[in-house]
C-alpha cells in the first residue's frame, strides 16, 4: 500500500515522500495564483478552483485567501462560499453538500498527529474524512477536526471546536461545539 493510499484509508502514513510532496506543491502554487488573481477576473478563478478541488458544483466562491494542503481531496456542492483565510487540511476527504456558508479564518482538519511522541517521531500522520450537509454555516473562527460528520440544516456558532459529529437540524457551539437547540426540519 503507498502512503498515499494509507492516507486516504485513515491509517498512519508518511507525509514526506516523493508523491504526497507532489501533490502538496501542486497544491500550494494553484492557492497561490488563486490568491494573486484580482477578485473580478472570475473566469481566471473558476479556472484555477476547476483545477484544485476535487469537484465543485455552481455557484462556487471562495474568498482570498485560501489554502488547501491537496485541494484534490476536497469536494463541494452548489452554492458554496468561504470568506477569507479559511484552511482546508485535505489530507482525507473533505466533502461539503450544498447551500454551505463559511465565515472567515474556519479550519477544516483531515489531518491529524499520533498522541505517541515516538510516533511522532517518525513523522508519521494520520488523516480521517470530514464531511457536511447540506444547508451548512459555520461562524467565524470555527475548527473542524478529523474524522467528524455534520449533518444538514445545521448552525455551528462562532469560535466552535468540532470534535464530535453534529446532527441535523441543530445549532451548536462551544469548545468543545455541543448542541444547544434544535432547528426545524427543512422542507422537502
Amino acid at each position: 500500500m503507498t502512503e498515499k493510499e494509507k492516507m486516504l484509508a485513515g491509517e498512519l502514513y508518511t507525509a514526506f515522500v516523493p508523491e504526497l510532496m507532489a501533490g502538496l506543491a501542486r497544491s500550494k502554487k494553484l492557492c497561490e495564483a488563486y490568491n494573486c488573481t484580482p477578485r473580478e477576473e472570475t473566469e481566471k478563478r473558476q479556472a484555477i478552483l476547476h483545477a484544485l478541488l476535487g469537484k465543485h458544483g455552481k455557484n462556487c466562491f471562495i474568498e482570498s485567501n485560501v489554502w488547501f494542503d491537496y485541494g484534490s481531496n476536497t469536494e463541494v456542492g452548489d452554492n458554496f462560499y468561504a470568506n477569507h483565510d479559511c484552511v482546508f487540511l485535505d489530507c482525507n476527504k473533505i466533502t461539503f453538500g450544498d447551500n454551505v456558508f463559511i465565515a472567515p479564518q474556519c479550519g477544516f482538519y483531515a489531518a491529524g498527529h499520533p498522541l505517541d511522541a515516538m510516533i511522532r517521531r517518525e513523522q508519521r500522520e494520520f488523516a480521517r474524512p470530514i464531511t457536511v450537509g447540506s444547508d451548512v454555516w459555520f461562524g467565524g473562527g470555527v475548527k473542524v477536526l478529523p474524522g467528524v460528520t455534520i449533518g444538514s440544516n445545521v448552525v455551528i456558532g462562532a469560535g466552535a471546536v468540532v470534535v464530535h459529529d453534529i446532527p441535523s437540524d441543530s445549532v451548536a457551539v462551544g469548545n468543545p461545539a455541543r448542541v444547544v437547540k434544535s432547528l426545524p426540519p427543512l422542507p422537502d
